[in-house]
């Protein structure tokens, strides 16, 4: 049973030794010109994200939860809005009352790799880089620690619930739950799941806030770090380098609009 509170892949690869500031600006290079330049962009920008990916050697990781999470997501997207996107004059689907264009599956299209680019960059994020890291080195540059905890409980909240949804269907399964049987007593089984997942969630964060006290979080004297994140000058370069590309994505969209 994987206990890991974080998605975080410990492996040595260029992705994971670069700055964590460095990949959240890589994330944004990403997800800012798939929303607010051009619609066309969107979809070519899976071919970088693709590409991070295998230097990150992460691409085992990346395509399960590819698999289990993006794809159905998009393609309920993709259904949903090419039935029910007003608009369009080329039909090339009737399906009763519903008119299947060419203009809303396009529409459709551009909006689930806007959603693809999305999800990916945070997953690549997540997948190369340690919470605690991007934690301190926020916190290092003059975060609010207030904001860092905000940002770094977000990224873990789902690791840590599937995590402690595995301990209690273990623990269930210990006391003779049928939790592999026919679909309709699987569905049975998440009633005594709920309680526990829910009243335990609500108790580690009365925890964590006593954790965090006792750490002195709260308090204005500057705070030092044991483990120092290096910045090295390529890590800048390549930040300067993503700046330079997003502002170009977008007067390239002024431009031609």
């Amino acid at each position: 049973m994987n206990l890991n509170r974080s998605f975080f892949v410990p492996v040595n690869s260029p992705l994971h030794n670069l700055n964590p500031l460095t990949k959240l600006a890589l994330v944004f290079s990403m997800i800012l010109p798939a929303f607010l330049s051009l619609p066309q962009l969107a979809p070519f920008l899976a071919i970088p994200i693709l590409i991070a990916v295998f230097i990150g050697r992460v691409q085992k990781q990346y395509f399960n939860l590819l698999l289990k999470l993006v794809l159905p997501t998009i393609l309920f997207m993709f259904v949903m809005q090419s039935l029910f996107l007003p608009g369009g004059e080329t039909v090339i689907l009737n399906l009763g009352i519903f008119d299947v264009t060419r203009e809303s599956m396009q529409s459709a299209f551009y909006t689930v790799s806007r959603i693809f680019v999305m999800i990916s960059s945070f997953a690549i994020l997540l997948l190369t880089t340690h919470p605690s890291e991007l934690m301190s080195d926020l916190t290092r540059r003059g975060l609010p620690g207030q904001f860092a905890y905000v940002i770094i409980s977000t990224l873990q909240i789902l690791p840590q619930m599937q995590a402690k949804a595995q301990t209690i269907i273990a623990a269930q399964r210990s006391r003779g739950l049928d939790t592999e049987s026919s679909f309709r007593k699987r569905i049975g089984s998440l009633v005594p799941l709920v309680g526990p997942l829910v009243f335990g969630s609500l108790v580690e964060v009365e925890e964590r806030a006593i954790a965090i006290e006792a750490r002195g979080f709260t308090s204005k004297r500057v705070k030092t770090s044991l483990h120092e994140i290096p910045d090295p000058a390529f890590d800048k370069i390549l930040r300067g380098i993503l700046v330079i590309l997003v502002i170009a994505s977008f007067t390239l969209n002024l431009w031609l609009s």
